[in-house]
């Protein structure tokens, strides 16, 4: 039987796409059920839901209030959880989650992309890929899985001119 991966799309550049008509890079539809799939997952069963599509900067308490009422309906079977999510407040929604979730008995995993999946040199599926897998070996708690890198939540910050996570 494979171990299920319950994965909660919130958008962020990991989901942005180019969009020839304002050219720009936005958050217009979920792509992460196209990416999954280019993915040899053998054993997982990865339940993706997309729940928002948006920049993380837009992110509101209320969009925070939705992603941990996902986070409890899931727990309803309990799972690991891969969420994806924009980074500039990606460590803000770990941390409320965490605040929220005592005594967790699965791992909740955040991840992202500094560079949109599909654009050239994007991390967005290693990323991915990475976070899947921690799903499976990491033990309950909140954690940020970046580059190669496992955080917990309440130990890690976003460097923005080196463009990666780093622990606090």
């Amino acid at each position: 039987m494979p171990l299920i991966v319950h994965l909660l799309a919130t958008g962020g550049t990991l989901e942005k796409i180019y969009s020839e008509q304002t050219g720009s890079v936005e958050n217009l539809e979920s792509k992460i059920d196209r990416y999954l799939r280019q993915l040899r997952l053998p054993d997982l069963e990865v339940r993706a839901v997309s729940l928002m599509n948006k920049d993380s900067l837009e992110m509101t308490d209320e969009d925070r209030a939705e992603i941990l009422q996902a986070v409890r309906d899931k727990l309803a079977t309990p799972a690991p959880i891969v969420i994806t999510h924009g980074t500039d407040t990606m460590v803000q929604t770990g941390l409320y989650l965490k605040a929220r979730l005592p005594g967790l008995g699965v791992p909740i995993i955040l991840t992202g992309a500094m560079t949109p999946l599909g654009f050239e040199r994007s991390d967005g599926l290693q990323n991915l890929t990475e976070s899947l897998f921690a799903a499976r070996v990491l033990p309950p708690g909140v954690h940020l899985v970046m580059h190669n890198q496992v955080f917990q939540i309440e130990r890690v910050k976003k460097d923005r001119e080196a463009a990666r996570f780093v622990a606090n």
